[in-house]
């Protein structure tokens, strides 16, 4: 039984109603899967190869330039990092946001392993571990070193108590000292952090802080 459709062939051969971007690649990603339902390849189809040749044309007129656009791509990437992403997500949340919550986890990973570095910890004397947690939950991400456990999760808590840390004896203590709490501000600025935790958990002075990029 076949699939196939005359409409994209009638599409392509007529786009005057594809006057938007939008339009242009819906078209074009129907007629694709126009092709996939019918079988057959899509690299080589006609009404695909014009559809996307359109929507090329019609992106052309937009936007000016290759030169300004991207100029403006550079000058967005430079700014989305400068602007850490888990302030936001801490405000918003990510329940039931799958790339949200991929995204805290990632950047909350970054952030204990930054803390780390300005606490003094060798490679070998802590664990940074991640629980996702079900979809309806942030997950939380840890850092579990010889004298200190910190936490971070989002709801848990309440706002401005993304972060939970406490003095451990050891990496097998999981219940430790009394609890702390503050915001995921706060981790974002490691060094200060660092010093925070020191002074109030009475951590010991490190010989040396590594120097290490953090990508």
């Amino acid at each position: 039984m076949s699939y196939d459709v005359v409409f994209r062939f009638q599409q392509a051969l007529d786009p005057s109603a594809l006057t938007t971007l939008a339009n242009c690649l819906h078209g074009l990603t129907t007629a694709i899967e126009d092709c996939r339902n019918a079988g057959k390849p899509h690299d080589s189809d006609p009404a695909v190869i014009l559809l996307a040749r359109h929507l090329g044309a019609f992106a052309a007129t937009i936007g000016g330039p290759d030169v300004l656009l991207r100029r403006q791509c550079m000058d967005a990437v430079a700014d989305l990092r400068s602007k850490p992403a888990l302030i936001p997500l801490a405000h918003k949340g990510v329940a039931y946001d799958a790339h949200a919550k991929k995204v805290f986890l990632s950047e909350g990973r970054k952030a204990l392993r930054r803390l780390a570095d300005a606490l003094g910890l060798a490679d070998e004397s802590y664990d940074i571990r991640v629980n996702r947690g079900g979809i309806a939950v942030s997950g939380e991400i840890t850092l579990h070193g010889e004298d200190i456990y910190v936490e971070l999760s989002l709801g848990c808590f309440g706002r401005g108590r993304e972060v939970l840390y406490r003095r451990v004896q050891g990496r097998r203590d999981y219940c430790g000292d009394r609890n702390h709490f503050t915001g995921v501000e706060d981790l974002l600025k490691p060094d200060r952090f660092a010093a925070q935790l020191r002074r109030e958990l009475h951590l010991p002075q490190p010989d040396t802080v590594p120097a290490r990029l953090v990508a």
